[in-house]
């Protein structure tokens, strides 16, 4: 620096500027030729959204522990997770830091503070610093590095009980900017509540067991009428790992509120019986009851205690068929026989009572049409949410879940912050802890909150209907996070719909102008209820007629129930195709019973029967059915009495065919158009009517007559005849006898057998030769 500072103010030799003028063009060179040789214009491959992170979101921070969720004095805090890289260059000195504070009052703080991203100078806290931090000397473009912190709760300098925003914070050089500088942040919630609390919040969370249609209106032929699955994707949910296993082994460990639709306990009994899957045109047998018995053996020991809610079967989707489904005929009735038949399903499969007195529309979102098809099917108590079922700015708490709304109704309306803290994708650990922790936070937050009383609040929180594998594990979390009850304790859903409601609290039902247009536009459309409908009249007409009508009025009333669930939103070709394979199904059962098709009919004489032939290919016998014969031209053939029309009583045994027999009676020859229907006993027609003619080659009194003439001139002429010849033969023999032939005399008759007549015989005349 002193040799510097000596040569300031002296010119350069020749040499040294020579020297310096040869290695600024070496260094520019490239730079040179890479402008040269670059595009003028962005090439059409380029990313703009490629551009590399910088600044404080340089490094991307991931908390993925942080235990204890909810610590208490004398604990310490270990909060773990990784460090990315993800600028082009390497990062040096790193140091990660932990970050305390502020204490945030109120739930609106905490979801203001959710959303800030990137370090704030001033606004961020001083990392806590000491040995509380973590060295990474280097950390290169793209690299992950794994880190924990562990600090005793006391070094925290938390002060009153109450929600603390934390952070980890990554702090170093890059080779662009040589100074120690935030590069990457990530925050989140430490609920704290040292003392404990004189009122605490009531709790409920519904665990919700649902899921969508697997089993066809088909069953086996056998006398249980195995159940024939569309696929075997509910096996995979019911095996060790899956969704449905899951749900079970979590919520057995935690004090939840069951939310089962009967549907799903229906089909997992049918395949621990014996099932089985469609296969192309055919089925083979399902391989796996061992899996069904199992879940259903665990999930009878989980509801033991009794906190179960059925919803209707199949959990219809209550807000379609208040906007499209209404208004088509049956559509009501429907419902009806869905809530009538949860209770039984329930208890049957689990020996549990459950109630049945709930409805719960998609998402909570309710207006006065759902609320009036809900208590329709006989519910008194419909679970909303806050987000439909919001509060005036006057009220600054959550008030008490349960409110009247009328009618005899109560609304049970579940928290919406709370109700979605899980809906994202929660496979990722940095995802599913600071989602554990936003929900812990809130949690507390709503209990601290001042309502003016000393009352306690109950909360109710219902979650997304099927959740992932992922998202019950972080609900699971959560939940044990608060089984020490210091500010929540649990109660069921029945409990909490009888709780004492908040008189501030909103009673008034949203329009249905505020009803959610994405939520509406996921809804079945109209013609799905009107496809339904004509699925049901079939079943109707085909039902009366069966000796043994359970065996397909069951099946075939639960898939009409599945073919309207919530779980078709969003999937309207899935729906249709259910929808088709019902109603084709039933259709090929219907023409199972049918008339044989008849060839033409020739009829000689006055009077002769016509047989119709009725096919039942059915397992089952068939009665009440009646076979009506008609004639279109009564003048020219009559059926029975004389009438144009004749009917006989129908009565098949599975498997077999009749032939009924019509008496007729022929007046005038000609073609007759002859139809044949069947009807069921109340005059429906029941299949394809079937046609055929009979030709009538009709004799008639003035024909007979002629033809007894005819008979009559034949006898009276072989007579003749016969006579002549024996009168010939007379002669001959008298004749030898004189030893000499009598000669012909001219006086004698000529033979009366001349040639017969080749003219046509009168009309209807046969005469045999």
């Amino acid at each position: 620096m002193a040799e510097a500072a000596d040569n300031q103010g002296i010119s350069p030799s020749p040499a040294r500027r020579w020297l310096r003028r040869t290695a600024s063009l070496i260094v520019g060179a490239p730079l040179v030729a890479a402008l040269l040789t670059a595009p003028t214009a962005p090439s059409a491959h380029a990313d703009p959204a490629a551009k590399a992170p910088s600044g404080s979101e340089t490094v991307k921070v991931s908390l993925d522990t942080i235990a204890p969720s909810a610590p208490v004095k004398g604990d310490t805090l270990t909060v773990a997770g990784t460090v990315t890289n993800r600028g082009k260059a390497t990062v040096t000195d790193a140091t990660v830091d932990l970050r305390v504070g502020p204490r945030l009052t109120g739930r609106t703080m905490i979801d203001a503070a959710s959303k800030r991203t990137g370090y704030v100078p001033g606004g961020d806290p001083a990392p806590l610093g000491g040995k509380y931090t973590v060295k990474l000397p280097k950390l290169r473009s793209g690299i992950s590095q794994d880190f924990t912190l562990s600090v005793p709760v006391s070094k925290l300098d938390l002060g009153d009980d109450g929600v603390y925003q934390i952070g980890v914070s990554l702090s170093g050089q890059t080779s662009r900017a040589q100074y120690d500088h935030v590069l990457g942040i990530q925050r989140t919630f430490l609920p704290w509540q040292e003392e404990e609390r004189d009122t605490r919040t009531k709790f409920t969370y519904l665990w919700p067991l649902i899921a969508p249609a697997h089993v066809t209106a088909e069953t086996g032929a056998d006398d249980e009428q195995t159940a024939v699955f569309a696929d075997d994707g509910l096996a995979a949910e019911l095996a060790p790992g899956g969704r449905l296993e899951q749900m079970v082994a979590l919520g057995s460990q935690l004090p939840v509120t069951w939310v089962i639709d009967p549907d799903l306990l229906a089909s997992v009994d049918a395949m621990a019986r014996g099932y089985r899957v469609k296969s192309g045109d055919t089925t083979v047998a399902g391989q796996n009851q061992a899996v069904a018995k199992k879940w259903l053996a665990a999930l009878e020991a989980a509801v033991s205690d009794g906190k179960v809610v059925a919803l209707p079967f199949a959990d219809p989707d209550l807000a379609a068929i208040a906007h499209r489904g209404k208004s088509v005929s049956g559509t009501l009735s429907h419902l009806q026989t869905a809530t009538e038949a949860a209770g039984s399903t329930v208890q049957t499969v689990l020996h549990v009572t459950p109630s049945t007195d709930f409805a719960w529309p998609v998402n909570g979102a309710i207006d006065p049409a759902i609320v009036d098809v809900a208590t329709s099917a006989g519910a008194h108590k419909v679970i909303a949410r806050s987000d439909s079922l919001e509060e005036s700015d006057n009220l600054s708490y959550t008030p008490t879940a349960a409110r009247p709304i009328g009618g005899g109704t109560t609304a049970v309306v579940s928290d919406a912050r709370l109700s979605t803290a899980f809906q994202g994708d929660m496979s990722k650990a940095g995802s599913s802890t600071l989602a554990v922790q936003k929900f812990l936070a809130q949690t507390l937050a709503l209990t601290e909150q001042d309502t003016g009383t000393d009352a306690e609040r109950s909360i109710v929180v219902a979650p997304q209907r099927m959740p992932t594998v992922a998202q019950a594990h972080s609900m699971a979390t959560a939940l044990h996070a608060l089984d020490d009850g210091r500010w929540t304790q649990p109660l069921g859903l029945v409990d909490a719909a009888e709780a004492k409601p908040d008189a501030d609290a909103t009673t008034s039902v949203p329009g249905a102008s505020h009803y959610p247009k994405k939520l509406r536009s996921q809804e079945l459309p109209t013609q799905a209820f009107q496809d339904i409908k004509s699925t049901q009249v079939s079943l109707n007409k085909f039902q009366v007629i069966l000796t043994l009508p359970e065996r397909v009025v069951t099946p075939f009333g639960n898939a009409v129930n599945r073919s309207m669930s919530t779980s078709w939103r969003g999937k309207p070709l899935e729906a249709q195709q259910y929808r088709d394979s019902v109603r084709t199904y039933l259709q090929g059962l219907i023409n199972e019973v049918q008339l044989i098709s008849k060839s033409d009919v020739t009829l000689s004489g006055r009077s002769a029967t016509i047989p119709v032939t009725v096919q039942n290919r059915l397992l089952q016998g068939v009665d009440n059915l009646v076979l009506r014969l008609k004639s279109d031209n009564a003048t020219r053939l009559k059926l029975n009495d004389g009438g144009a029309v004749a009917e006989q009583p129908i009565r098949i045994a599975g498997g077999h065919s009749q032939s009924v027999k019509f008496d007729a009676a022929a007046n005038i020859n000609g073609q007759v158009q002859m139809t044949a229907q069947l009807y069921t006993e109340d005059g429906t027609p029941y299949g394809e009517e079937m046609t055929f003619t009979v030709k009538v080659s009709e004799l008639t009194p003035t024909v007979l007559l002629v033809i007894a003439g005819g008979l009559l001139l034949l006898v009276l002429a072989g007579i003749r005849m016969y006579t002549q010849r024996k009168r010939a033969a007379a002669v001959g023999a008298d004749a030898d006898g004189d030893d000499g032939e009598e000669p012909e005399h001219p006086s004698d008759p000529a033979p009366d057998t001349g040639p017969e007549s080749r003219e046509a015989s009168g009309s209807g005349e046969k005469v045999e030769r």
